[in-house]
């Protein structure tokens, strides 16, 4: 049986250049910026029994303060990761990045990238310069991506002018999770899974601590309510959202999913080259001999739910140009 990885990462050279001379060499307070190559990826993917890998920059994303510089490097990785699926096909699938805050270019790059170049999605991080998921400068981006069915794969990043928040732990330890709860209950909350029922997002880590805070944001919906309007359900959103394993989901984070998730909306994640392929190969074990899952629902995320979901139906019906 063959898996289809929908949270892994590409870092070519140019890319990691960048980020050192934006002051990024210890991205988000981890050591070091990890090593890739497209050799060693298929190499790893070939341990991890992946067919299929989904590729998206990581975060900090592109955008390091000058919008034009932005786009540039945008649309150089865009290029780059439609070269990779040109380059092995089949194996490489990729979701475009975007130089928010920059909407306007960012509408731009998602036309170019999807119309264009093939991206089979869109990659968004939590947050862009402060600019939340919820925020309504979003919705045109939002309204491309829901037209033409592709999924908006969501990274976290570090919380905006919060990083003293870690407490000198690198961030992808405890605050990616919380960002990734803040930023995704904003987006539901702000009404846009209403306002885009086409719209198809991925949400990183298992969900983070979404399924195990759902009942509490419940709970206090009431206070959200503004003239009889009934404000948007965060357990009917989470059976809309899709979810990625990356990172360790199991025992006690998979229990909760499986809790509140649809189980045709779990994807596996390895979460390469921020996560070493040891270290990809003995959480892929655990998801292989956990008790958690039988066997028809571990071949639905294994590679079945990411089948559908990436399904090119759309294209070929015209959709899109």
């Amino acid at each position: 049986m063959s898996r289809i990885d929908v949270h892994a990462h590409f870092v070519p050279g140019f890319y990691r250049e960048a980020l050192v001379a934006a002051g990024h060499a210890r991205p988000d307070g981890i050591k070091a910026i990890p090593e890739w190559s497209a050799e060693e990826a298929l190499q790893t993917m070939d341990r991890l029994r992946v067919s299929r890998s989904y590729l998206s920059i990581s975060s900090p994303g592109v955008h390091f303060g000058d919008d034009a510089a932005a786009a540039r490097l945008a649309r150089r990785c865009n290029e780059e990761a439609a070269e990779l699926a040109v380059r092995h096909p089949g194996r490489f699938g990729w979701f475009a990045s975007v130089p928010l805050p920059d909407v306007d270019a960012a509408v731009a790059e998602a036309h170019h990238s999807l119309g264009r170049l093939g991206a089979d999605g869109i990659v968004l991080e939590t947050n862009a310069h402060g600019q939340y998921l919820g925020n309504p400068a979003l919705e045109p981006l939002y309204a491309l991506a829901a037209e033409r069915r592709v999924p908006v794969f969501v990274h976290p990043t570090t919380p905006y002018e919060a990083g003293h928040l870690a407490l000198g732990y690198p961030r992808p330890m405890l605050e990616f999770l919380f960002e990734t709860t803040r930023s995704i209950t904003d987006l539901v909350l702000s009404g846009v899974l209403r306002r885009h029922e086409d719209l198809r997002v991925i949400v990183p880590h298992a969900g983070a601590a979404l399924p195990i805070l759902a009942n509490r944001i419940e709970l206090l919906l009431p206070l959200l309510a503004e003239g009889g309007a009934t404000p948007p359900s965060m357990r009917e959103a989470l059976r809309a959202l899709h979810f990625d394993l990356a990172g360790a989901p199991v025992r006690e984070m998979l229990d909760a999913l499986l809790s509140v998730a649809d189980p045709d909306r779990i994807h596996y994640g390895s979460d390469y080259p921020f996560t070493p392929p040891d270290a990809c190969a003995r959480l892929a074990e655990r998801l292989d001999t956990t008790d958690q899952l039988d066997g028809p629902l571990r071949a639905k995320i294994d590679s079945a739910n990411a089948e559908a979901l990436f399904s090119r139906r759309a294209r070929e019906a015209g959709v899109l140009s």
